[in-house]
């Protein structure tokens, strides 16, 4: 079953408990994290907690409970639902206090929900999916996984509208990420991604394809690449916690490599399905 946990209590999922003053509503002021279950197993839940004290570390927030605790939650709540495959989502807030902008003197808010992993349709895998290229209006911090999320929901939003499954950000003249996942290419039998840097989210996912290419001795260069290089690419994917590693087939219209999800990637997915089993 879908459980819901906020500030200490487990909670109906349709239950209104958010004050109307907690500063995650009012100002997206906190930080979040997805984490799944494989067969009731969290999948790098050590590498998603490391990310999120680092998120709430840069915009100074104090979670209240130390990593170990937050993990201990996690999986008895995940445990608590009976649910083999599961995404958890957590955020943590600056809490619940009258509306200022400065910082309050009040403990933070967690908020938990366990529900079914949502699955993509086997036929999407097979035949790969369509992006579209949009300028990356997001800030400068988008390392940090933060609430604040509009301008990756408007991207997300104009993909959909033209028929596309992601959103690729571009900046500067260089492919960034995707609105809610890392970005590849594959050229010559390396894979390319983005470098690390304040402009992209460091993905979980992102880092086990980059162990998995390492333990095939797969090339893996992490090295800006522009549209033009991603749309003459022999293959693209994308990676996330809930898309896993997913085939691009076009990109703007225009067709990636033969237009069907390639070697590379075929083979980085099956050995990550082998990591999560």
């Amino acid at each position: 079953m879908a459980l819901a946990y906020f500030n200490g209590n487990i909670v109906d999922m349709d239950d209104p408990v958010i004050p109307i003053e907690e500063r995650g509503h009012q100002f997206g002021d906190g930080v979040y994290e997805v984490i799944r279950f494989y067969q009731g197993k969290p999948f790098m839940m050590r590498e998603h907690l490391e990310r999120l004290y680092t998120s709430a570390k840069a915009i100074r927030l104090e979670i209240g409970k130390q990593q170990n605790e937050l993990e201990t939650l996690m999986l008895e709540l995940a445990a608590k639902s009976g649910l083999e495959n599961a995404d958890l989502y957590m955020q943590a807030t600056r809490g619940v206090a009258p509306r200022n902008h400065l910082f309050p003197k009040c403990p933070a808010s967690i908020s938990i929900t366990v529900k079914p992993s949502r699955e993509l349709p086997q036929d999407v895998r097979k035949q790969g999916v369509q992006v579209v290229l949009l300028p990356d209006e997001r800030w400068q911090n988008c390392y940090i996984k933060s609430l604040n999320l509009l301008p990756n929901i408007l991207a997300k939003q104009e993909a959909f509208e033209q028929g596309c499954f992601e959103a690729v950000l571009v900046r500067d003249g260089f492919i960034m990420e995707g609105s809610s996942t890392n970005m590849f290419i594959v050229k010559d039998g390396k894979v390319q991604t983005t470098p690390l840097s304040n402009y992209i989210l460091a993905g979980i996912t992102r880092l086990a394809v980059k162990r998995i290419a390492e333990e095939l001795q797969v090339p893996f260069v992490e090295k800006p690449f522009t549209p033009e290089e991603l749309l003459q690419a022999d293959e693209v994917f994308l990676t996330s916690t809930t898309s896993e590693v997913l085939a691009v087939t076009s990109a703007d219209g225009r067709q990636i490599g033969s237009g069907c999800p390639g070697p590379v990637t075929r083979k980085l997915y099956e050995h990550f399905q082998l990591k999560v089993k």
